[in-house]
């Protein structure tokens, strides 16, 4: 067939060369004979250059085709890859489970297509029952550092955004799972992170230094800290979000000491504070909003000393201070709002102490005040306002002992005064202001 059809080609070639040369011959005075040889010549050429294209073609199906099959030969050897390493991750001894995590992660590096796949199996080995008392009978020996190896190489995995081999950009989800501690320090989150319903009870976990990027989102919706630390000590909220909502705090120790607040946001919804520590030491608010609404603090403290506010919204909204300390001492506010809104102290403390309003506005909104202290102690008002509006003062202390009111305003309207002690002490407020 095949050469048949090249001398059904040639035949057409031929005759249409030939025309074309007669053709030529004709116009040409006298006219002359056609020349055979330079028919044969351009019919040569022609289907030459037609055997040529097909050769070509031929190679590149060829190339396509080889190129298929070692895509399939590929496929198959990182199949076989994930099948191994999923199948040491499951196995008895931690050494063994060791090497199936360095094998997984190196998967995920070589498989672009389904790195997401090999991520989720890391965090899904996180959420696996795991008895972290060494001494309890469901402990595993070696798990706790297989889990915290686990950590490591995510972590790794999300500290350089530009590297093709980030996982940055990828979901991590580790709902319910339990930390003994852990390091996710310096990772740049711009993806959905989920820790919502797990449990912090031993150790540290550690996001210092983390950066949290527009479109990035960390949820620890209704997780548990039971003793342990939790740091964000230095982190960067860039536009990103992080949820605390509807999470429980007993007796542990959560800090945002010396993080910026940039234009991202961060809520405690629902959030209960039994005896835990929240701190937000010299923590910078340049942007953004921090949200603790329907909040109880039931003895616990949330601390915001020496932090600076120069834009952005702290927000107390719907929050009860049952024995709890908020405290302020020596902040400087220079813009952007505090507001109390609805919220009720029932015995607990509020301090701004030697605070130092240079502009901005706090805001008790609706407060209710039925024992407990509230101190502006040698606090500084040079600018911006502090404002009582709604307020009902039913009890506790109220003091401004030394401060000094040399700009700004403190008012109080439609205020009620049922028994609170307001003690203005030596409160300082020069002539005209």
């Amino acid at each position: 067939m095949a050469l048949l059809a090249a001398g059904v080609l040639g035949w057409v070639v031929y005759h249409y060369a030939y025309d074309h040369f007669a053709q030529a011959a004709a116009k040409e005075k006298p006219a002359k004979p056609v020349d055979i040889n330079d028919v044969v010549k351009a019919t040569v050429t022609a289907l030459t250059l037609v055997g040529a294209v097909l050769a070509g073609l031929y190679a590149y199906r060829k190339q396509l085709l080889a190129e298929g099959d070692a895509h399939r030969a590929d496929a198959s050897q990182l199949a076989d890859r994930y099948t191994t390493a999923a199948g040491q991750l499951g196995h008895d001894q931690a050494a063994v489970r060791l090497a199936g995590v360095y094998a997984l992660a190196r998967l995920a590096d070589d498989w672009e297509e389904q790195r997401q796949v090999c991520i989720d199996v890391l965090c899904a080995y996180l959420r696996m029952p795991y008895e972290p008392d060494p001494t309890a009978s469901g402990h595993k020996a070696g798990e706790r550092e297989v889990r915290h190896t686990v950590i490591r190489v995510i972590r790794d995995h999300l500290q350089h955004s530009r590297d093709p081999l980030s996982w940055c950009t990828y979901s991590l989800d580790f709902t319910g799972a339990i930390f003994d501690g852990g390091d996710f320090s310096r990772s740049d989150f711009r993806g959905r992170v989920r820790f919502d319903g797990a449990r912090f009870n031993r150790g540290t976990v550690s996001f210092y230094g983390a950066r949290y990027n527009r479109g990035g989102t960390v949820s620890f919706n209704g997780a548990a800290f039971d003793g342990g630390t939790v740091t964000f000590k230095n982190t960067t909220l860039s536009g990103g979000t992080v949820n605390f909502d509807g999470a429980a705090f007993d007796g542990s120790t959560v800090t945002f000491e010396g993080t910026v607040f940039a234009d991202g946001t961060v809520t405690f919804k629902n959030t209960a504070l039994n005896g835990g520590t929240l701190t937000f030491e010299r923590a910078v608010f340049d942007g953004g909003t921090l949200t603790f609404e329907s909040t109880a603090l039931n003895g616990g403290t949330v601390n915001f000393e020496r932090a600076v506010f120069s834009r952005g919204r702290v927000v107390f909204k719907n929050t009860a201070f049952d024995v709890g300390w908020v405290a302020f001492e020596r902040a400087v506010f220079d813009g952007g709002t505090l507001t109390f809104e609805n919220t009720m102290f029932n015995g607990g403390t509020g301090t701004f102490e030697r605070a130092v309003f240079s502009g901005g506005a706090v805001t008790f909104k609706s407060a209710m005040f039925r024992s407990g202290r509230l101190a502006f102690e040698r606090a500084t008002f040079e600018d911006g306002t502090l404002t009582f509006e709604n307020t009902t003062f039913d009890g506790g202390t109220v003091t401004f002992k030394d401060a000094t009111l040399s700009g700004g305003s403190i008012t109080f309207n439609h205020t009620e005064f049922n028994g609170t002690i307001f003690d203005w002490g030596a409160l300082s407020v020069p002539v005209g202001a």
